[in-house]
């Protein structure tokens, strides 16, 4: 590991803290200091990372800690200030930055698929999940495609959500999600392949 990955165990972290990471910079030897550097000398994009963050702390467009100094200004004091990742996060992502820190490789997954977002919808996730699994192959078995999405859902139903309290599939579920999946809108049977 390096240093920048044992600040992904921050749940929360200081408002310079998070500027210095989106702008990619290491907090640990830096942030106690950055703010006395002349402008010219701090890393690029920090400022403006700084200045968007503490503005959407202020206007509850990202969750945290607000912290003002005892000042009459009563200025937002960023060294206290704290911002949480998670909120972060999703802020970051509606501002097209997708991408650095907060973006690990592997971590590409889009949103609505991601369960840890709190817009997460699992059927949503479902027919997106189920629509990608069928490929030429499971089309040309002689089932059309609702009917394949829909084994594949009662096949997968339980990572979706999509099962009764006894365990069994909800088939109503099952059924709405195959038709939000499925790409053929016009019924009857399915063409012979050849």
């Amino acid at each position: 590991m390096d240093s920048f990955d044992y600040w992904r165990l921050c749940d929360e972290l200081t408002i310079i803290q998070a500027a210095l990471l989106i702008a990619g910079e290491d907090p640990s030897s830096t942030s106690a200091y950055v703010e006395n550097w002349d402008v010219e000398d701090r890393p690029i994009g920090y400022g403006a990372a700084r200045t968007a963050l503490s503005n959407a702390l202020e206007r509850d467009q990202i969750q945290g800690c607000l912290v003002f100094h005892d000042a009459p200004d009563g200025a937002l004091d960023i060294f206290r200030s704290t911002v949480i990742e998670d909120s972060l996060r999703l802020w970051l992502s509606g501002r097209g930055l997708k991408t650095g820190f907060f973006f690990p490789e592997g971590a590409g997954a889009p949103d609505y698929l991601d369960t840890g977002t709190p817009r997460y919808a699992p059927k949503l996730a479902a027919a997106v999940r189920a629509w990608q699994a069928m490929s030429d192959s499971a089309r040309t078995d002689g089932k059309s495609p609702k009917q394949a999405l829909t084994k594949w859902l009662r096949e997968h139903a339980a990572e979706f959500g999509l099962t009764g309290e006894d365990g069994k599939p909800n088939e109503t579920g099952i059924e709405e999600v195959a038709k939000v999946a499925n790409w053929q809108l016009t019924g009857g049977a399915p063409k012979t392949p050849g």
